[in-house]
């Protein structure tokens, strides 16, 4: 028993280290300074601590969300463009500070989301007891209402139909016809897209 212990332990650390996440990389991009000025090379992000690495010509910077109001990547991972906003937003409490949010799709209903990368555990197969804990992306996603504030979207299909009122009915039609789900990210992007196209 100590041996299956010692050797997942030893299988759970390698995937930690083989595991890449888009956060891992460096992708061409842009960013667009709080002073106003654009500048173009690298870019790595960490959303979890809202910071912004820049490499140019061998000259590394960063940014946070206080000084990077904007920034694009073409993300490698994706194989798409990806838009990111400094927006202010209360975490905790009512004090708001600035955050990095991707924005997936912009109308009457505005979606956004961000990223968190966070240890889940998993039932192991039929032969062993337990479970295996794996570090995996996590998509969090929030709705900017018209007034400015953000609030968190913790919810299913059924209450973003919802939110879409006499939209809803055709929009699930259109979830259902193109066999889309909230649980994927660009496929939720899609869904409230066609709602801002009604």
């Amino acid at each position: 028993m100590r041996r299956i212990g010692l050797f997942a332990l030893i299988l759970l650390a390698t995937e930690i280290h083989a595991q890449k996440f888009p956060s891992d990389y460096w992708h061409e991009g842009k960013i667009v300074l709080e002073a106003g000025d654009t500048i173009r090379g690298n870019i790595k992000y960490d959303l979890q601590n809202d910071l912004l690495q820049f490499e140019k010509d061998g000259r590394l910077e960063s940014f946070s969300a206080r000084k990077a109001i904007f920034f694009e990547i073409f993300d490698k991972t994706s194989k798409r463009y990806r838009d990111f906003y400094s927006l202010p937003y209360a975490a905790t409490g009512v004090y708001k500070a600035p955050i990095f949010f991707e924005l997936l799709s912009e109308g009457k209903m505005t979606l956004l989301c961000r990223e968190s990368i966070e240890f889940k555990s998993y039932p192991n197969s039929f032969y062993y007891y337990g479970s295996t804990t794996r570090l995996v992306l996590v998509n969090k996603y929030f709705l900017l209402k018209d007034n400015g504030t953000i609030e968190p979207f913790v919810g299913k299909r059924n209450d973003l139909i919802y939110l879409m009122g006499n939209k809803g009915e055709t929009v699930e039609k259109f979830i259902k016809t193109n066999k889309l789900s909230v649980d994927n990210k660009y496929q939720f992007a899609e869904i409230v897209s066609y709602y801002n196209s009604l």
